[in-house]
């Protein structure tokens, strides 16, 4: 008896687990066509599905041209946030780059990609 009240006890506890979940709204950001030296600043926006705080501890990017930004605070559960991303407009041609997310959500990191086109600068 005892131990079936110590196994009915245990799957509670772990039916009760708390666990952060991220969900964003786009995994892509398309830039579209830009133009060389214009604002290249852009944000994935993600809300936390789960029901423990998210913690957001790490961003980085394929390559320096690329420099995404991670939440200072944890989100809570319920609210959103935003990973701001911002590519270097000087230089011109295909935007093709993937930025990875590491959270307390998943083991897994989470991969978002931006894409689009650095028009080449003007008069040249």
């Amino acid at each position: 008896m005892l131990l079936l009240f110590v196994g009915l006890m245990t799957m509670t506890v772990t039916a009760q687990e708390k666990k952060a979940a991220i969900t964003f709204e786009s995994d892509v950001v398309d830039y579209g066509e830009v133009d060389y030296g214009s604002d290249g600043v852009r944000e994935f926006k993600f809300t936390n599905t789960g029901t423990d705080v998210l913690i957001v501890a790490r961003v980085y990017s394929t390559c320096g041209c690329t420099i995404p930004k991670k939440p200072k605070d944890p989100i809570q559960p319920g609210e959103t946030g935003v990973i701001e991303v911002k590519y270097d407009t000087k230089r011109p041609g295909p935007i093709r780059k993937t930025i990875t997310v590491y959270s307390n959500a998943s083991e897994t990191p989470y991969t978002l990609k931006i894409k689009g086109v650095v028009k080449p600068q003007a008069g040249k």
